[in-house]
């Protein structure tokens, strides 16, 4: 197909079909300090958290064309902190978390739903002890100079192999763990 533009209406209306058809772009982010990530589970039916710290998330956000919309966030397990540093290193070893193999879990999204009062679904792949995994983490988005995502999902830890063994039992600890999330993000 061979078009002449002659004349700049011609040009004009030639760009602007172009920028028409071309999708628009989702906001980048980068997460700014003042996020956290935390999980909750029980032990013996005594309920504890723990955090990670210095967990990254990068993501392409924008809550009117949720198709260019994606999520990445990077965890490093070794940083685990449960308030016990027994727990600790038990969360590191080989039953768990097994740092020595696996540093780091990983999660992304790249299919969103609009849930309706500026709630969203992100519909992602885990990847925890080299198993890949779906989970949705349902979150808030509060829009500004640094929006706010504020999220939680619900992760299966023996989907992962997290906690075998001994601690299998689902009576001893859970097979559901909860995860929230506030990230503060600023622009890319």
């Amino acid at each position: 197909m061979n078009i002449k533009l002659t004349t700049p209406a011609a040009v004009a209306a030639a760009l602007a079909g172009l920028m028409t058809a071309a999708p628009a772009l989702a906001a980048e982010y980068v997460q700014a300090p003042g996020s956290v990530l935390v999980f909750a589970t029980k032990y013996d039916g005594e309920v504890f958290t723990g955090s990670f710290p210095g967990f990254d998330t990068r993501l392409s956000f924008d809550p009117a064309k949720l198709d260019g919309s994606h999520l990445e966030v990077t965890i490093p397990l070794a940083g685990a902190k449960s308030g016990n540093s027994d727990r600790d290193s038990t969360l590191q070893g080989a039953d768990f978390f097994n740092v020595g193999k696996f540093a780091q879990a990983k999660y992304s999204a790249s299919r969103f739903r609009a849930l309706g009062n500026n709630q969203f679904a992100a519909d992602g792949t885990l990847e925890l002890r080299g198993v890949s995994k779906p989970v949705t983490l349902t979150f808030t988005w509060t829009p500004g100079a640094q929006p706010v995502l504020t999220g939680k999902a619900t992760v299966k830890r023996l989907d992962f192999g997290v906690g075998g063994g001994d601690w299998a039992d689902t009576k001893t600890i859970p097979n559901e763990t909860a995860i929230s999330t506030k990230v503060v993000l600023k622009a890319k």
